[in-house]
């Protein structure tokens, strides 16, 4: 009788995350197609321009900035931080448990809300590009539906995969935009090159809190880098290179398309072609600089461009949801990790499904897929993830009084005291500029500007039952993965900077 060792007998050990699977190009590529490039230029930088004239480019690079600003602190401690809750545990470290869970919830909801409202502008894009290629009228419904299979697909197989893909179709949308450009440029513009959008007589009016608005809104999930630490090659040095690279480029780059936009209608005559036609601007200029066979790979890219932020939220929101359940705040099976793919699959099949129900449901009520289930339910998400950023801010100097740390002060004090006021500002006007986002009521304005505060109040709520009713989950909340001794396990917070 064969004689079975204790080594043998013992069970096979769970699968895990793969580490090393990330390089900075590999994080960027994700973080950069959560924003969209494509879709925010030709859908969104029109109204910027309508709103706030030739200076609109100038937006987009001071929105860039002062994401830069809060990159500095924020990478600091991202240096220091090593569990895979990213933000919430970052807002854990500086302002408490308490806290810490409050923004735990409101990352999953924001997260999950800048995902879900892109199904219904999956289905109007590839309305509007199937009308425009073949003039055949498609429902958006099983255009959608059909997404959240492939999205779920994309984030079921491994991350590397999805790195890939996204490396393919963020080139796809990027490049279409530089083919614009380079027409453009060549052409010499309508009527010669001006610089005159960074003119301060055209940055500095009242059209400029809509545009900043809009430009903060156009950098939404670039802070995920974080949220693939546990995947990244060297992640001390990984995640803030990816960081700085996707905050870097998205500035430059919108700033960029938005000025080369401009030059191809002339300084006086854009507002009038974005009057008439703010959908059409960005086709009307690639058709006259470089032909309408680029308006057609134009139409198809916003498809896949819209794809890509699908993925790259998806991705992203499995891993808060692994987290979470890794925490014991949310329930231990959406911690599975596929054996062979080593991605957090059943959280990514939950995922998919809350999005099938949100989908059907606005389905359902008869909803308009475009103008309420984009936009009610990406403005909530969009707010929670402002505050998300703002509560992270507020956290950085609050965490390094508490620890020893060779950070200078300006990354610990200077740049994110600089970042929570510029941030505070970006908030208020996105809030008071809402209608411009949803076309909605003042009712319905006011229940989507409330949403965030209240999700976090919810989750505040759920720490105190949390610390009551089960006090180990509680306790090792957001706590350092166990290799990581070196950790200050200090749980005192300390008042927002004012």
């Amino acid at each position: 009788m064969p004689v079975t060792t204790s080594e043998e007998r013992a069970p096979a050990p769970a699968a895990t995350l793969r580490p090393g699977s990330l390089g900075t190009a590999d994080i960027a590529f994700f973080v950069v197609s959560a924003a969209a490039p494509l879709t925010v230029m030709a859908g969104v930088a029109p109204l910027a321009v309508l709103l706030g004239g030739i200076g609109a480019p100038a937006g987009y690079l001071i929105a860039g900035v002062t994401l830069a600003v809060f990159a500095v602190g924020f990478t600091a401690m991202s240096r220091h931080v090593r569990s895979g809750g990213a933000f919430y545990a970052y807002i854990t470290r500086g302002l408490g448990r308490t806290v810490g869970i409050g923004a735990a919830l409101l990352a999953l909801i924001g997260y999950n809300g800048m995902e879900i409202g892109v199904y219904g502008l999956l289905g109007t894009a590839t309305q509007d590009t199937v009308h425009a290629l073949s003039g055949t009228d498609v429902p958006w419904l099983p255009v959608s539906l059909a997404g959240l299979l492939l999205i779920g697909y994309g984030g079921y197989r491994s991350i590397d995969f999805g790195a890939k893909l996204l490396g393919v179709l963020l080139v796809a949308e990027t490049g279409i935009l530089v083919l614009l450009a380079g027409g453009v440029l060549i052409e010499g513009g309508a009527h010669g090159l001006s610089g005159a959008s960074f003119a301060p007589d055209h940055v500095l009016v009242p059209g400029t809190a809509a545009v900043l608005a809009f430009a903060f809104a156009a950098f939404t999930g670039f802070e995920s880098t974080v949220i693939y630490r546990r995947e990244a090659r060297d992640p001390e040095r990984t995640v803030p290179r990816a960081t700085y690279v996707a905050v870097g480029f998205l500035g430059l780059f919108y700033a960029f398309v938005v000025w080369v936009v401009i030059q191809a209608f002339g300084d006086a005559e854009v507002m009038k072609a974005a009057a008439t036609d703010p959908g059409g601007l960005f086709f009307s200029a690639i058709t006259t600089y470089v032909g309408g066979w680029a308006a057609d790979l134009m139409h198809v890219f916003i498809i896949t461009s819209v794809l890509a932020s699908l993925l790259a939220f998806h991705n992203a929101i499995n891993r808060y949801g692994l987290a979470l359940a890794e925490e014991g705040v949310l329930p231990r099976a959406l911690g599975r990790i596929h054996p062979r793919h080593r991605s957090p699959y059943v959280a990514g099949i939950a995922q998919t499904v809350l999005g099938a129900v949100v989908v059907l449901g606005f389905w359902a009520a008869g909803a308009d897929p475009y103008n309420q289930l984009l936009l009610w339910v990406n403005t909530p998400g969009m707010i929670g993830l402002f505050a998300l950023q703002l509560l992270a801010a507020i956290a950085v100097p609050c965490y390094f009084r508490k620890i020893s740390h060779q950070e200078g002060v300006l990354r610990t004090v200077v740049a994110p005291v600089l970042a929570t006021v510029l941030l505070a500002t970006a908030i208020v006007l996105v809030v008071t500029h809402i209608d411009l986002f949803t076309g909605a009521s003042t009712t319905v304005n006011t229940v989507l500007i409330v949403l965030s505060p209240a999700v976090f109040v919810i989750g505040l709520a759920v720490a105190g039952w949390l610390r009551r009713a089960r006090p180990r989950v509680y306790q090792n909340f957001a706590a350092e993965p166990a290799e990581a001794t070196d950790q200050p396990k200090e749980s005192r917070t300390c008042p927002p900077p004012s």
